[in-house]
């Protein structure tokens, strides 16, 4: 099915279904711990051996000597693969990482080999005994000292332009009546999630199959075939469950290539998976940014220039951090400017993680409206409003497809009681406390992608839906039982659905905040195909029928679904492709961020008091996940404000803090009651869902929003993130 032209009434808008606060179809299996996640299919794969990968112990250099003698003598022993016996290996399609040094290091805890041995514990005290010699050779490490060597990223298709430009931005700024010409930072950050990297592989002759926790298996195929120099079709990935990913699992990474090696070193399959401090080095991280940002406007608030200029780094070859993203689309302003640079640093790769881009750009961006409004003596939730636009401000006459950031603003600013909030900073005081609020806008783009689903109709009526997406605990399960529940007219309880799987039809895969719209959209599509079967089968006429209580309804005459199956199974599939549509609209998310801090007097510790968003993401296909996708989102977003940084120690290049007890993020104790607005929209420019993505928006802003806020509780304004109690300690 291809959708090419804004959606009318289709089966969807009944709303029996979708739309509702649903539970979690897949909530008692992962409350009973009966959810299988990727380390934990032992029924499924007998006998295994266990892989340990060794990380480099240098940042950049070369491997001179590996002396194996001890650890192929240690107990249990099967094999020890490294880069001279591994075989040829190619980089993915989408991390630039090689996956195993030799001789060449490229970064710190690069896999430099795999013990594989009978039990885990063997595994990893004989990879203790390896004894790895290098030759040390310089690096860069740090942006700030490799800042002028920067240059513009090289064009790729998840790189936005080195640079744009509309109007005169130069003499717009120098000629404006309010400047404002300020630098922000943002730190490296991890994902930390909860689930560590893991996979079981199991060679078949030539066929590999993996147990895996990967976001997006289309581009697993994809990338572990290339890598390992095999066809897509022997490769069979299986990712059913995942427990947080952030980007951080968007594709292959060293646990899947090494128990793949492992596996087919010693004939037998391998269970690996990631101890918690090589997460930190091996992986892929959210890169460290440096940002300037100018703003000029009219002494009435009118902004007439603004520009932003973002510096990050990366390995050779390594994407930049499209920080720049909101700035180009978010407020008016007739003279613009952004640029991208990007250096070589030899850390650990720089990619995706939640929002990529957004929420880095939008924690300098609101910071920096902040204080224009300050400057220009405005409400700063005044000074936002004024400057919405209703068209791409690069583009004037693309019009946004749906955009309401005003409503976002306005009924977070009176739900919140912004009203109360005293412009002065530090006039509120309650005890020892400082009393502050903040407030920051939202914005993340809307990507929806081709996406397929296989749809069954079974004799009992009842509809099962293949189709290989994910869920990193998102609800994607559930979001999908309703859609299919709406339009086949069952209830939810008569769906089954099955995800992550790679010999399902291909799906959007989960990432970049496409996957509820795009994978809802193409079981949408099997599901009209299947509603034309039934009703072929049947005789009635499909676009006048009506399906509804396990039934086909037209007129007087009905008749059960299941009489459609009754002589066998019918069995559809389809795939939602799109035309044009996105280029004629901007398509977006928008929200707004409201934060009340206090700020011990004395000690300067922050506690975070109270938290609102107000979110516009078109149709919301289930209020209870969206919710909880929103507050985590915040939750992350008050790490990135007031705690997460991976310290880089500069002088040898790695991260330091590179477990969870010196990666801190917010617990329980950390964060307040959060409230959720979600505004009722509809967008039928995006798919027949009308849907769009809400898992990133909910984090976009929310840092900026919490600075702010300590800024007006203490008035010390702090440009480089995290803000912690030292900095304003060292301000007072």
């Amino acid at each position: 099915m291809k959708f090419d032209k804004p959606a009318g009434q289709n089966p969807i808008d009944q709303l029996k279904v979708v739309g509702k606060p649903t539970d979690r179809v897949e909530g008692p299996l992962k409350t009973t711990g009966t959810a299988k996640y990727a380390y934990e299919y032992n029924e499924e794969v007998k006998n295994p051996a266990y892989g340990y990968i060794l990380g480099a112990a240098i940042a950049r250099g070369t491997i001179t000597r590996i002396d194996q003698t001890a650890a192929n003598a240690a107990p249990g022993v099967l094999s020890i693969v490294t880069a001279a016996n591994a075989g040829p290996l190619q980089t993915g399609k989408f991390y630039v990482s090689r996956f195993l040094a030799g001789p060449q290091v490229d970064h710190y805890h690069q896999a430099v080999a795999i013990v594989v041995a009978e039990t885990f514990e063997q595994a990893r005290s004989a990879a203790a005994l390896l004894k790895v010699e290098y030759k040390k050779q310089s690096g860069s490490y740090d942006l700030e000292a490799s800042k002028d060597s920067a240059g513009p990223p090289s064009p790729g298709p998840y790189t936005p332009p080195a640079e744009t430009r509309t109007g005169d931005f130069e003499g717009a700024f120098e000629t404006a009546q309010v400047k404002l010409d300020q630098s922000y930072s943002t730190p490296d950050q991890a994902h930390a999630m909860m689930e560590p990297h893991a996979t079981i592989a199991k060679w078949d002759g030539d066929k590999l199959t993996c147990w895996c926790t990967i976001q997006q298996l289309n581009w697993g195929v994809r990338d572990l075939a290339f890598i390992l120099g095999i066809p897509k079709e022997n490769v069979r990935l299986i990712s059913a469950y995942i427990g947080g990913g952030f980007g951080g699992k968007g594709t292959v990474l060293s646990d899947l290539v090494a128990a793949s090696l492992a596996s087919r070193a010693v004939g037998r399959p391998v269970k690996l998976t990631l101890q918690r401090p090589l997460m930190f080095n091996n992986t892929i991280h959210r890169p460290k940014t440096i940002q300037r940002i100018r703003i000029g406007a009219k002494s009435d608030g009118t902004i007439t220039a603004i520009g932003h200029e973002s510096w990050s780094g990366n390995l050779p070859g390594g994407m930049t951090e499209s920080t720049i993203a909101s700035t180009r689309l978010l407020y008016a302003g007739a003279n613009r400017l952004t640029k991208l640079r990007l250096a070589v640093l030899h850390l650990v790769e720089g990619s995706a993680m939640r929002a990529p881009g957004e929420a880095s750009g939008m924690m300098a961006l609101e910071i920096a409206m902040d204080e224009m409004a300050e400057k220009l003596q405005m409400d700063p939730v005044g000074f936002r409003i004024k400057n919405d636009t209703q068209e791409d401000p690069e583009k004037p006459g693309r019009m946004f497809s749906t955009r309401k950031l005003v409503e976002c603003l306005q009924t977070g600013a009176d739900k919140f009681g912004w009203e109360k909030r005293n412009a002065k900073p530090g006039a509120i005081k309650e005890g020892d406390w400082l009393i502050g609020m903040g407030v920051a806008s939202a914005m993340r783009g809307a990507p929806i992608v081709k996406s397929a689903a296989r749809v069954r109709l079974d004799n009992s009526g009842k509809i099962t839906v293949e189709t290989d997406m994910t869920d990193l605990g998102t609800g994607t399960y559930t979001i999908i039982a309703q859609t299919a529940a709406e339009m086949m007219g069952v209830g939810i309880d008569q769906v089954k659905v099955k995800l992550g799987d790679s010999s399902f039809p291909e799906s959007s895969g989960s990432g970049g905040q496409l996957g509820a719209a795009s994978s809802t959209s193409g079981v949408y599509a099997a599901c009209m195909k299947l509603r034309e079967a039934v009703a072929n089968k049947l005789d009635f006429d499909a676009e006048k029928a009506q399906f509804s209580d396990g039934r086909i309804i037209l007129g007087d005459k009905s008749a059960a679904l299941s009489e459609a199956a009754k002589d066998g199974e019918l069995v559809v599939e389809d795939e939602m492709t799109y035309g044009e549509l996105s280029k004629q609209f901007a398509q977006d998310t928008f929200g707004a961020h409201f934060v009340e801090v206090g700020v011990n007097a004395f000690t300067f510790e922050i506690r975070v008091r109270r938290m609102l968003a107000v979110c516009h993401a078109g149709r919301i296909l289930n209020p209870k996940a969206a919710r909880s996708q929103v507050i985590g989102a915040m939750t992350m977003g008050v790490g990135a404000a007031l705690m997460e940084e991976m310290v880089v120690d500069k002088r040898v290049g790695f991260f330091v803090n590179h477990d969870l007890a010196g990666y801190e993020v917010p617990v329980h104790a950390d964060i307040p009651h959060q409230e959720v607005i979600l505004l009722e929209d509809i967008d039928p420019t995006m798919s027949p869902m009308k849907a769009k993505g809400i898992g990133e928006l909910g984090i976009v802003g929310v840092a900026a929003a919490v600075a702010n806020a300590v800024y007006n509780a203490t008035g010390i304004r702090v440009r480089d993130y995290p803000v912690t109690l030292d900095k304003l300690l060292r301000a007072v």
